[in-house]
């Protein structure tokens, strides 16, 4: 039995996104799992989904959003599971089976980024890992939060400086894990009459930032003179 855990806080997702993540995993991993969502709400959420309480996490008001709630999730102990645990962010779309992300060799990967490649940094949208090996990640960060803050300006940023330094960062291959926005939308201005490309070879196409996977649906994006064609590979997959 292995894990798969999200997490959704705040208004940003809602619990469709939850619910369409949870039936994509159903669809693409064989191996016997939980799934399970760690929430401050869960309003809406699918039965078929474990829900647990968010980790309590005293970070500073107003401070801006750069996801230091995930750091929860190297707890000492996380809820009642144990063992090989799969991280997916809720702005994912799974487009084939998901069984090797817990076959490959490692013990903790992660998507290495995909706009500074010469740097250690990863992108934590999609990252494995065993509850309770690296709880010095965790405290580490709560008793020097400002410290962290200063040096780093997201979560995972920090995340995989601590590993790296700890000697045990691994990345997932560079084709299993892609960017909708660096590897699939066409640059402008054919962005205005090619669809976005379907990426072949990858099996999670990560939708960080703008668009999301329902907007990239719909062809819309929020940020002023962007223009995206209707993604009819995108409502195919995530559901």
């Amino acid at each position: 039995m292995v894990n798969v855990i999200c997490m959704k806080w705040g208004k940003k997702y809602d619990a469709k996104f939850v619910n369409t993540l949870r039936s994509m995993v159903a669809r693409h991993l064989s191996i016997p799992h939980r799934f399970v969502c760690f929430t401050d709400d869960a309003q809406g959420i699918d039965e078929r989904v474990e829900v647990f309480p968010l980790p309590e996490m005293d970070l500073p008001e107003g401070i801006p959003e750069r996801c230091w709630r995930k750091l929860a999730t190297f707890a000492p102990t996380l809820g009642d599971l144990q063992g090989t645990t799969l991280f997916l962010d809720l702005d994912i779309v799974i487009l084939q089976s998901i069984d090797s992300l817990f076959e490959a060799p490692g013990e903790f990967l992660i998507i290495h980024d995909w706009k500074r490649p010469w740097r250690i940094e990863g992108n934590s949208s999609v990252y494995r890992f065993e509850i309770g090996r690296h709880p010095e990640v965790l405290d580490y960060f709560v008793n020097n939060l400002e410290l962290v803050r200063k040096n780093h300006r997201h979560e995972q940023s920090y995340l995989s400086k601590k590993l790296y330094d700890k000697g045990v960062l691994s990345y997932w291959p560079s084709e299993w894990c892609c960017s909708f926005k660096r590897r699939c939308l066409p640059k402008w201005p054919l962005s205005w009459v090619k669809q976005p490309y379907f990426p072949e070879e990858a099996k999670i196409v990560v939708f960080h930032g703008d668009p999301n996977p329902d907007t990239a649906i719909a062809g819309k994006r929020a940020k002023r003179f962007r223009y995206m064609q209707p993604t009819p590979w995108v409502a195919e997959h995530w559901r």
